[in-house]
């Protein structure tokens, strides 16, 4: 079904029982395999999943199953009208009740204040914790698998509802609740966890003994495996976000935000782009050339990693590019909330296994730089107080980072742009993530002290910081080895 891959989503589609699924919008593609649409049926407003392929029956009894079990255990879920065919008996068809003034929750997420999230975080702790008592899971916990409906939260996507096991239960649903609130922000799951813990522990019907700290390492785990199955590995092939192509001398990824024909041409000869008329050179040195340019309605910052000599090439020839690097760093921070340039495409020249020349294009961020921004003359009670803001925001940031186990490499000032007083990174082809915190500190407390050194000459501006990293970190220990801590 070729609208399972692009086409606005109105049709009609006859099914076996004589009626017709009239959709008016695609909600969600999974290409060749389940497309989910709005729609109406028999005078009603519905959701229809159709699946697709060979496999398409299995997955529809599979998703059917699970919400007889949701029934069954009278967790609230959209109710089935109808599951069959097509007409044609080409597709399998699942058809919900669409709840009326309902928003999935990483919708209704984004919206929210922190108190209000809070208030979301608990509702969704305790529709777990429900599950959990019923004896099943929910193994996709995504925010946008619940639906919220006022005070009434609706559990969907029958296919991962699982049974919980017999043997090693409640080891099981702890896990399940890990995965949950891995699914929030790290600084909100880190504030949180105690009390969320304990609105788990008031809802479940027994008495369960929880190790918080076990938790918090089961929550980190889930969270950076996810991460790396999306940032490492999904980003670099064909996937409802990005679009790949590959040839003998060339691999090309690029953003379905800003996939079109212009972005395309252009990149036939990335070279030109640098070297445009309309383009602004920022940066051309040995290790990389940077230009500011225009595709389309889109101002794109485009970066070619150079090669500098023959055995520079031979060094890099097998090695992940510093491009590919910094694309997929992108992508880690957008997982991770961390505000950074848009990624838009990656090209790798390559003559088969062998990697040459590489570019990035990232999504130009019109802001200033964080000295730039701290530097600025205007002294009103106002501009201190947006400055005070931004600093406090800049050790959240790196405070984010030090629970993430994740270092920059080169802080200096002109990575840090500050939008709206919130620091976005650029830069990213140095960033690594950890695994194991004693390796990662010494490489974090060089990035405070990297960090540290732009306002050796503004005792002002340093003040500021000092006091903002000391007021939000919770250990004044890394504080003290990078040599900024006042308490």
């Amino acid at each position: 079904m070729a609208l399972s891959r692009t086409g606005l989503g109105e049709f009609h589609l006859g099914l076996a029982d004589g009626s017709t699924l009239e959709s008016s919008r695609i909600v969600r593609r999974v290409p060749g395999r389940r497309i989910v649409c709005f729609g109406q049926w028999r005078g009603q407003a519905v959701y229809a999943k159709i699946f697709l392929g060979k496999s398409g029956y299995r997955y529809a009894e599979r998703d059917l199953q699970g919400v007889k079990l949701l029934e069954q255990a009278k967790v609230n879920t959209p109710a089935v009208l109808y599951h069959g065919a097509d007409v044609d008996q080409h597709t399998k068809i699942l058809i919900f009740a669409a709840v009326a003034q309902s928003q999935n929750a990483e919708d209704i997420w984004q919206t929210l204040k922190d108190g209000q999230r809070f208030l979301l975080a608990q509702s969704l702790v305790r529709e777990v914790a429900y599950h959990h008592n019923a004896g099943i899971l929910q193994t996709d916990l995504y925010l946008k698998n619940f639906l919220v409906e006022g005070e009434k939260i609706y559990t969907i996507d029958g296919d991962a509802i699982k049974r919980l096991p017999n043997i090693f239960t409640d080891k099981c649903a702890l896990r399940n609740l890990a995965v949950l609130m891995s699914k929030f922000d790290v600084l909100e799951c880190e504030a949180w966890c105690h009390e969320l813990v304990a609105t788990y522990l008031s809802a479940r019907k027994k008495q369960l003994l929880i190790d918080e700290r076990s938790l918090k390492h089961d929550i980190w785990s889930h969270r950076q495996a996810v991460v790396k199955g999306y940032a490492d590995k999904k980003v670099f092939r064909q996937c409802t976000d990005v679009s790949v192509s590959r040839t003998f001398k060339r691999f090309l990824a690029v953003s379905s935000k800003f996939y079109h024909p212009q972005l395309l041409d252009a990149l036939i000869d990335p070279d030109a782009l640098l070297e445009s008329a309309n383009s602004q050179k920022l940066k051309s040195g040995n290790t990389c050339t940077v230009a500011l340019t225009k595709i389309g309605a889109d101002e794109i910052v485009v970066k070619r990693y150079n090669i500098k000599s023959f055995w520079h090439a031979l060094g890099r020839a097998f090695r992940v590019s510093r491009a590919a690097k910094s694309w997929t760093n992108a992508h880690r921070l957008q997982m991770y909330r961390i505000l950074t340039a848009p990624p838009i495409a990656l090209l790798e020249c390559r003559f088969g296994i062998v990697r040459r020349h590489a570019y990035l294009l990232a999504e130009n961020i019109a802001a200033p730089d964080v000295a730039e921004y701290f530097s600025a003359a205007d002294s009103s009670a106002e501009s201190w107080a947006d400055k005070k803001n931004a600093a406090r925001n800049i050790a959240s940031m790196f405070y984010k980072l030090n629970l993430l186990k994740i270092t920059h490499g080169d802080f200096k000032a002109t990575n840090i742009k500050i939008v709206g007083n919130e620091p976005l990174l650029i830069d990213l082809d140095s960033m690594r993530e950890y695994r194991y915190r004693w390796m990662f500190e010494r490489q974090h407390i060089r990035d405070i002290r990297r960090f540290m050194r732009n306002w050796q000459h503004q005792p002002e501006v340093r003040q500021l910081l000092l006091d903002a990293f000391n007021d939000i970190y919770k250990d004044a220990r890394l504080l003290t080895l990078s040599g900024v801590a006042t308490r």
